[in-house]
């Protein structure tokens, strides 16, 4: 979605990224047109714009920015691609991965906790974005009738990558995630399929802290 607010631009987050060393201009610009505070709890817009993590409650978080921007650089989106999201959270990543993509694409996202994903839906739906759909389940399984996927990011950790997403990319298809039971030793995987033979490379891109990706024991 293209210009959401133009008159935006969170310029000292920007930079901020520059200096940890994102470098794809389009996430840059995407980054400067959505503003955070939109998205967390009205106790913690005070640092809103702080390159740390925050509490959105029901024991889930919103990433720091430089870890937000890292996984959509690493998705490598041009434009044109088929988007799944596992882990709507605040919707904050959602948006980024929104801003990316042209009018009539769109961005599919999974949450577990449903008053998440309907908080996520009234945040971005009254900041006029029409091209997210949401959805509350599993996101283990990923969203099989859409498949498949040119990029997949999930924002949440499992102890090892399901093999729903992994089967749910397209050829060529990225998939970041973050995986490892324990949040001390945890790694942020860029997955791709290569087309033709649809073998799979991994490559680890970083240590990272998550929390886990929870299973259907949260859906009521």
């Amino acid at each position: 979605m293209e210009g959401l607010r133009p008159q935006y631009s969170e310029a000292p987050l920007v930079r901020r990224l520059v200096e940890q060393g994102i470098r794809d201009p389009r996430v840059l610009a995407a980054f400067g047109r959505v503003p955070r505070r939109f998205f967390v709890p009205e106790e913690a817009q005070a640092y809103a714009e702080g390159d740390h993590p925050l509490e959105i409650g029901y024991g889930q978080t919103i990433s720091q920015p430089y870890i937000v921007a890292a996984m959509t650089e690493a998705l490598d989106l041009q434009g044109h691609e088929r988007v799944l999201e596992v882990g709507t959270g605040s919707g904050y990543q959602t948006a980024i991965l929104a801003e990316l993509l042209p009018l009539g694409s769109t961005v599919r996202t999974i949450e577990i906790v449903p008053e998440l994903s309907l908080r996520a839906e009234r945040t971005l739906t009254e900041l006029g974005y029409d091209n997210v759909r949401f959805r509350v389940d599993d996101g283990a399984k990923g969203w099989p009738e859409a498949a498949p996927y040119d990029a997949i990011l999930v924002a949440a950790a499992p102890d090892e990558v399901p093999a729903a997403l992994l089967d749910q990319l397209a050829p060529g298809g990225r998939l970041v995630i973050p995986v490892g039971p324990d949040p001390e030793h945890q790694e942020l995987q860029l997955w791709r399929k290569r087309p033709g033979t649809g073998a799979l490379d991994r490559k680890v891109l970083m240590h990272v802290r998550f929390v886990p990706l929870t299973g259907p024991e949260n859906l009521h």
